[in-house]
């Protein structure tokens, strides 16, 4: 499988919820090449591995219907219940309890993908904070700029005025 593809398909699969990167339970089946059922049976029988939070929670309905409206409501045309989603962790422990040669190779997809991610978000907000920074330092300038040119303008409009010979 073609690295690029994977970590595309892959990436374009993470979703932030309740302040987590996190994957469903249907693009982890699709990935791994099982079916929902058979993946969330596993999980089902193995929920000691899975801490509440940490490694998979189940969305609510509130945390559904946005995540439909986000994706598309046709994604989620068959669904009745709430979906499983999982944390980096929580993938990592599910080629645990799935364990096909498939599932082993996307799950090192799938951390290499989050790896990446990570990294590009530190470097994200080191840029934001050098831009807020620059910024910060050019209000600074351009308020000096124009309390400089205002004085400017005020001593011009002076002069002006005794030329013409309203002030003495």
């Amino acid at each position: 499988m073609d690295e690029l593809v994977v970590e595309g398909e892959i990436s374009s699969r993470i979703y932030t919820i309740r302040g987590k990167q996190v994957m469903l339970d249907r693009d982890l089946a699709e990935l791994y090449q099982v079916e929902t059922k058979y993946l969330k049976r596993q999980v089902q029988r193995n929920m000691n591995r899975f801490d509440e939070d940490d490694f998979m929670f189940v969305l609510d309905k509130n945390e559904f219907t946005n995540l439909r409206s986000q994706i598309g409501t046709t994604n989620f045309a068959k669904t009745r219940a709430m979906p499983f989603v999982f944390t980096e962790q929580g993938v990592y422990m599910l080629a645990t309890v799935i364990n096909s040669p498939v599932a082993v190779e996307i799950s090192k997809s799938i951390m290499r993908t989050f790896t990446k991610l990570r990294e590009f978000s530190k470097h994200y907000n080191a840029l934001a904070k050098q831009l807020i920074e620059i910024d910060r330092k050019h209000d600074k300038q351009y308020k000096e700029l124009k309390s400089a040119l205002d004085a400017l303008i005020s001593e011009s409009e002076v002069a002006d005025m005794k030329k013409i010979g309203f002030l003495k």
